[in-house]
């Protein structure tokens, strides 16, 4: 079978629903439009259907031979970011925005469904589509690998980033640590109000705050392995009700991002115990609170060489680039904890296009030609795991 051939096909049906997904887009949890049009397009293939996460969309399609079961995941809800692109497919929702690309994995998906839809019979054992809610609030994928049994079913999983990035089309898959965990954490400090003529009555919370952001960075520099990555940004630092009045309580927001499960298990630790010691030595206390909304996102060598032969059989070993892990978060990473797998990327990049904007800019936008790359890479990759093992 030519998934190539089969899949220039489907090219003008993926870009007519990515330009729906997009005119239409729902933010985490509130995907009900984009699950009932997923759905709609599944029935007219006749791909059976289980609903999961409340509106995410897991699609089964039955090889005509026994074998293995490897998935495949697209994310296909939106941000809530104001469109400021002027084509016609601009969302019509105030204040909401496919500004990461999740309505082009979704199409994608659709596009790959069609083509595996249309060599099943070839198949040496079955295809699980999982279209995923709430990636952007890192709750998706839990709940999915939660309510359903994928774990239990499948023996590969594979998922795509369409990546601004990357020039549109070439694909990027390598082994190991590809995107970051991304934890979460609050400090509550808590300290003496008073007059801000009167500085020695008080435990000043803004000083204190002031004090263990400056600290934590030590947490990086004097206490993290220097050839492991760690990032710890405080990004909100609430305090204080007037110019003459010293605080009494602030609360620091932040977030960690690392690459490996030893960091990720280390570092909150170090951030409150470095908290609480700059806290007491000003006569303060502190409440912490941490949680992971995303694990790092590891690429099994196995499945990321079978990724990557599947791009060189499609596109040749040129269309092959190799690009830095990111910081970034990504809950794929739930599924890969369960099931072995992969995450790429496909470059969406053509600034003469106008796709030269980041990922949640408000004027982000992407090369539809990648559509069809993604499509047939999602398809070439299920055919070859599932025919060659």
């Amino acid at each position: 079978m030519n998934i190539r051939e089969i899949g220039v096909k489907y090219k003008d049906y993926m870009i007519e629903m990515r330009r729906h997904f997009h005119q239409n887009p729902e933010p985490s949890l509130h995907e009900f439009e984009t699950s009932k049009r997923i759905k709609e397009e599944l029935d007219k293939l006749n791909i059976p259907y289980e609903s999961v996460a409340g509106t995410g969309v897991i699609a089964t399609i039955t090889g005509g031979k026994p074998g293995k079961t490897v998935m495949l995941r697209a994310d296909i809800d939106a941000l809530e970011v104001q469109e400021e692109n002027d084509v016609e497919y601009k969302s019509c929702r105030d204040g909401v925005m496919h500004a990461c690309g999740h309505d082009g994995h979704a199409s994608s998906l659709l596009g790959a469904a069609h083509i595996l839809n249309e060599v099943k019979d070839e198949l040496n054992g079955n295809v699980k589509l999982v279209f995923q809610p709430a990636e952007e609030i890192a709750a998706g994928a839990k709940k999915v690998m939660e309510e359903s049994n994928l774990a239990e079913v499948c023996d590969a999983c594979f998922g795509i980033h369409l990546w601004a990035d990357i020039p549109a089309g070439k694909i990027n898959i390598e082994p190991g640590p590809r995107m970051a965990s991304a934890g979460i954490f609050s400090i509550d400090i808590k300290g003496k109000s008073g007059h801000g003529s009167a500085p020695h009555q008080t435990v000043d919370a803004v000083v204190v705050g002031s004090a263990i952001i400056m600290n934590l960075q030590t947490v990086v520099s004097r206490m993290t392995d220097p050839l492991d990555t760690l990032v710890v940004t405080v990004g909100k630092f609430d305090a204080g009700t007037r110019f003459n009045v010293i605080s009494g309580s602030a609360r620091l927001d932040g977030t960690t991002r690392c690459f490996t499960k030893e960091v990720l298990e280390k570092s909150p630790k170090e951030i409150e115990k470095m908290a609480r010691l700059t806290a007491e030595a000003y006569g303060a206390t502190i409440e912490f609170s941490h949680y992971d909304a995303t694990i790092p996102v590891i690429n099994d060598p196995e499945i990321t060489e079978i990724v990557a032969n599947s791009a060189e059989k499609l596109y040749g070993n040129e269309s092959l680039v190799s690009f830095e892990k990111i910081t970034g978060g990504e809950d794929f990473s739930y599924f890969m904890e369960g099931i072995p797998g992969a995450f790429g990327f496909v470059g969406i990049g053509n600034s003469e296009k106008g796709a030269n904007f980041p990922h949640h800019h408000e004027k982000f936008n992407m090369d539809e030609d990648a559509l069809e790359v993604a499509a047939n890479l999602y398809a070439q990759f299920a055919v070859d795991f599932l025919n060659d093992n």
